[in-house]
């Protein structure tokens, strides 16, 4: 196993991806013969998606050819978003570091805390890493075993385990499955290879997410303890106003609030985006779209078990999937109203993205971009 970077601090990332790897569940049974010619089809749907999704979106980049595409199990993936948190994580914790002071006892007390953490931090990627089917990640350093785009792009990501797993589960086609998963996937690499500034903008807004966290390590403890407590329902009724809130939402500050509008917007944006894309294309390269459509919704609505269902609300992944349906419904609105030219101006700056309250209400958006631009 590759190194992620020193151990020490207030998460031992090492232990993080020793304990994920540990805890992750096996992947489905497949023979050597099957397992290369998943990875061999992946790479070729990846390629094939290119120009599908240039042609439906009119988003032109030549960068995406630069930008690598890695098939990856589990522990793959797992690696790679330690790396990706390592590096967005290093301001917050840095900070953290220092607020906490140095001394023998405080040092002890650090290395023990970063290895708790740690441990936690394996146990929610190896939960997480048997349902990601694929991802464009971003922020991770380039290294041997995640190379990058020469111009500072990330990389595509396909979980090739989970991909067969879910296509089994739902009994779909697995060749129409594969293609279509590559194709919202390769959405959001257009996404971030044609709009150069995506990636700063995106960091940015969770770096200033991130400045505003109160840095006394237990105030931040006795937030999250709170927060599980609520989720529980360990707290007294006269409490449970706050009882519908995720994790994330429940460790905030109002200036974070601000910021995580923001970034619900865009990744409402991005994702919806993605299904469009995905539908749209889909019917002309994807015989079986409508079947695995529909079969799929069903599988992100209904959840696995109880405990997937708690953690999902723990982590916020409800919200996630309304960031789908909103982003869609979004996108699909103004297409129909705009067409997808009049769509595209929402990559021209971070000042014509929506913001949350246009997400719900595109005409709002509409009405401020287009016809702005039109005066």
């Amino acid at each position: 196993m590759t190194s992620i970077g020193a151990s020490s601090g207030m998460v031992d990332w090492n232990l993080a991806v020793a304990t994920a790897t540990r805890l992750v569940r096996p992947g489905p049974e497949v023979s050597r013969d099957e397992a290369r010619a998943v990875v061999a089809e992946l790479r070729r749907h990846a390629k094939s998606s290119e120009e599908h999704v240039r042609g439906f979106t009119r988003l032109a980049t030549e960068e995406a050819h630069d930008t690598p595409v890695l098939v990856v199990d589990r522990p793959g993936w797992v690696r790679a978003n330690v790396a990706g948190f390592r590096e967005i994580l290093k301001p917050l914790l840095e900070k953290m570091e220092e607020r906490r002071g140095g001394g023998a006892g405080n040092a002890v007390l650090g290395a023990v805390g970063g290895k708790v953490t740690g441990v936690e931090l394996g146990m929610l990627l190896s939960f997480l890493s048997s349902r990601v089917l694929g991802q464009y990640e971003t922020f991770a350093p380039a290294t041997r075993e995640l190379p990058a785009g020469a111009h500072g792009g990330g990389r595509l990501l396909l979980v090739a385990p989970n991909i067969v797993h879910v296509e089994r589960e739902l009994d779909v086609d697995p060749h129409d499955f594969r293609l279509w998963v590559c194709l919202h996937e390769e959405t959001h690499r257009t996404q971030f290879t044609a709009v150069p500034w995506l990636r700063d903008h995106l960091e940015g807004e969770i770096q200033s997410f991130l400045a505003e966290t109160d840095v006394d390590p237990m105030t931040v403890l006795e937030r999250v303890r709170e927060a599980a407590q609520t989720l529980a329902g360990g707290r007294p009724e006269a409490e449970e106003d706050d009882g519908g809130r995720s994790l994330v939402e429940l460790v905030q500050t109002p200036a974070q609030r601000e910021v995580l509008g923001r970034l619900t917007a865009v990744m409402s944006l991005l994702e919806g985006h993605a299904d469009f894309v995905m539908d749209g294309v889909g019917p002309s390269v994807v015989p079986s779209v409508g079947e695995i459509r529909e079969k799929f919704q069903q599988r992100r609505a209904k959840g696995a078990s109880r405990l997937d269902l708690a953690l999902r609300k723990l982590l916020g992944l409800d919200a996630k999937l309304r960031q789908y349906r909103d982003g869609e419904r979004f996108v699909r609105a103004v297409v129909e109203e705009c067409g997808m030219d009049g769509f595209n101006r929402v990559w021209t700056s971070p000042n014509t993205l929506p913001t949350k309250s246009e997400i719900s209400k595109p005409a709002d958006w509409i009405a401020r971009v287009h016809r702005k631009t039109e005066s």
